[in-house]
């Protein structure tokens, strides 16, 4: 199905708060393909490897719903930047991300650009790392709310939404995060360039139901993409 020209995109997020028992992750393992099964054995921690397993697994699950084709049978490669692509069909746009026991998948036909990004909200930024990220007025926000507890996840905040900018342009770290600048409209994030904005380019804190924050970017000619976000429920697990 075609998505019509002036319609705005749809982005589904699947949120998975994923097991972390090798029993359940060995399940997971058939639906990657050989090489990311081989990538996997090579993660020298086990929690590397479980995040790393159940990521690929999400987006193999949601793009095989997408296309019809069987999870195993999707082909995905990286392009120049190293962001992954699905091999013969260029209108899906996708992302993956992963913090500690957190999978976060986006999923878009219609848009151009499409990033997620997640993190713990209790991570600790050190101040030499705000500075690192933050442009100068965003520092001054930073400085200027009253509790440190709303400080820090403000700063968490500005990271995830950096990152899934990031991610969805296919430059990760290329790019200093401090170009990257938001302001805030009626709680909802705003990236501005001096003093403009792309209006191409929409950013939302997605509601996690969980200790991690969630950022998604999407960039669409037609307008602000419905989104929709649900907890993913693994059907390969054995039932009770």
């Amino acid at each position: 199905m075609h998505q019509p020209e002036n319609q705005p995109a749809g982005i589904e997020i699947a949120l998975w708060p994923y097991s972390k028992h090798e029993g359940d992750w060995n399940r997971w393992m058939p639906s990657l393909s050989p090489d990311e099964r081989e990538r996997a054995a090579t993660y020298r921690f086990e929690r590397d490897r479980t995040a790393f397993i159940a990521g690929r697994y999400l987006l193999r699950r949601l793009l095989s719903l997408q296309t019809g084709t069987s999870p195993g049978k999707l082909v995905l490669s990286p392009d120049k930047h190293g962001k992954l692509r699905l091999e013969g069909d260029d209108r899906l746009q996708f992302s993956l991300a992963n913090a500690d026991g957190l999978v976060a998948v986006a999923v878009a036909s219609g848009c151009d650009h499409l990033g997620i990004d997640c993190e713990r909200v209790d991570t600790e930024i050190e101040a030499a790392a705000v500075d690192s990220y933050c442009s100068a007025d965003e520092r001054r926000w930073l400085a200027e709310l009253p509790a440190a507890r709303e400080r820090a996840r403000a700063a968490i905040a500005l990271w995830t939404l950096k990152e899934s900018h990031l991610k969805a342009l296919g430059v990760g770290l290329r790019e200093d995060p401090r170009n990257v600048a938001f302001s805030w409209n009626d709680g909802i994030p705003v990236m501005v360039d001096g003093g403009d904005r792309d209006r191409r380019w929409h950013h939302r804190l997605v509601e996690s139901g969980s200790q991690h924050v969630v950022a998604l970017a999407a960039c669409s000619q037609s307008g602000f993409p419905g989104i929709s976000t649900r907890l993913f429920q693994d059907d390969s697990m054995p039932s009770e």
